[in-house]
């Protein structure tokens, strides 16, 4: 297809079914899109759990999203390329436009963007997962960690997996998610048959509660408290040098730690690691403010706002896993720690230099349909450090280890076999 008029966009008509995300609100939806870019625009409705498509008549819709009928085409594809995933892809790409009231559009972003996808070519249903059977226990043990973080008591909730004198490898999640992240890698047999992987939750987030008097302060990470929380957890639960392994925030974070303490620790491994993020061509979501603002479901709008970060090709139950983590942040908590990976913890490259040659070896990873922490970005932080390892992970995006586990833990079990075989 070549031209915007020549995508079916009736296939979009029906009924919000199994494949709207979070249907209970979808429901209550009243919104309408006009589609431009050739041609008569055309409107999709949606209103009373139903979808209907027509051309424009009388009337402003709420939104107007504008791309030329090439970049129409291309987001139209069964395996779209990356930049053309998702609307909001696109918008942070720089491959569309969009107009009117934009607040509307971030409130529904996530049923917009599963809407819209019903224009592409119908695949084969995922498989449902088989019964469980006779019911069995993971190996995964998950406990609570009181210690003292920048003079303040806490309680942090960590899990772990893995002999107890196995190789430690410390594990960072996500901006505004939790250790659930790493599921995957906790229940991964060969990686737990040497690795102690442990996973915990920065206070405020998962399971971790905020220190007391959270209530009257602003959370805002920084650079200083990220290292020294890390610092901590490793003194307290007594980790002899572990590989500490983090994504985004956590990407950056182990650069600061190889940084400041070299020799605590036998690698680091960046995943979606970078100087800074991509700031984006249109990054709307980060300019109207909407996971920290009363008018918005901050946690529907902080899934909305990094789905576009997450491959096509990743198994839809781990794309929505992944989703729902972010749908649980508490309020405040995503926009805190946003303050950190694109403000106060970017780095310049005479800043990271040092890594280069450093006692403590670099390993990046990267995924190739990451917006945020692109290929380029961390190509350009590999040319600055020369790091111990650099591979663009082919199908994957800005939570590797989250959204797709077993393609992620294939470009993983290299890394962690030549550390070992260094330690």
């Amino acid at each position: 297809m070549t031209e915007q008029n020549a995508i079916d966009w009736a296939r979009l008509s029906g009924p919000l079914a199994g494949d709207t995300p979070f249907t209970l609100g979808a429901r209550e939806a009243r919104i309408a899109i006009a589609l431009e870019g050739a041609g008569p625009a055309t409107v999709v409705s949606i209103a009373g759990g139903n979808v209907a498509v027509g051309r424009a008549q009388g009337g402003a819709p709420d939104i107007r999203l504008t791309a030329s009928p090439a970049a129409w085409s291309a987001f139209a594809s069964p395996a779209p390329a990356v930049g053309y995933q998702t609307i909001n892809g696109m918008l942070r790409a720089g491959h569309l436009a969009a107009g009117g009231d934009l607040l509307q559009l971030a409130r529904h972003l996530l049923l917009i963007e599963s809407v819209l996808a019903r224009v592409r070519p119908a695949t084969a249903a995922a498989a449902s997962p088989p019964p469980v059977g006779t019911p069995r226990l993971e190996g995964i043990i998950g406990r609570y960690l009181h210690l003292d973080i920048a003079g303040r008591p806490h309680r942090v909730y960590f899990e772990e997996a893995g002999p107890a004198d196995g190789i430690p490898l410390l594990c960072l999640h996500t901006a505004g998610s939790d250790g659930r992240q790493y599921r995957g890698i906790l229940n991964h047999a060969g990686i737990t048959r040497r690795w102690r992987v442990i996973a915990f939750d920065l206070p405020r987030h998962g399971k971790s509660s905020p220190p007391a008097g959270f209530e009257r302060e602003v959370y805002s990470l920084t650079t200083g408290l990220y290292v020294e929380t890390v610092m901590a957890v490793c003194a307290a639960l007594k980790l002899d040098r572990p590989a500490v392994m983090g994504c985004s925030i956590g990407g950056r974070a182990v650069l600061h730690l190889a940084l400041r303490h070299p020799r605590s620790f036998r690698a680091a491994i960046g995943l979606q690691s970078a100087l800074a993020p991509e700031p984006g061509a249109m990054p709307i979501m980060r300019d109207l403010g909407v996971i920290a603002r009363p008018d918005v479901h901050g946690g529907m709008a902080s899934a909305g706002n990094v789905d576009c970060l997450i491959a096509p090709q990743s198994p839809r139950a781990d794309r929505y896993e992944t989703l729902w983590h972010y749908a649980q942040s508490a309020p405040g908590v995503f926009a805190g720690d946003l303050q950190y990976y694109a403000v106060n913890g970017n780095m310049t490259a005479a800043e990271a230099a040092p890594l280069k040659g450093g006692a403590c070896p670099v390993y990046l990873l990267t995924g190739e349909y990451d917006l945020s922490a692109t290929p380029a970005r961390t190509a350009e932080l590999a040319q600055v450090i020369e790091p111990a390892h650099f591979e663009v992970m082919k199908g994957l995006g800005h939570f590797p280890m989250s959204e797709s586990p077993d393609a992620f833990c294939r470009y993983l079990e290299p890394v962690l076999a030549r550390i070992a075989a260094r330690a």
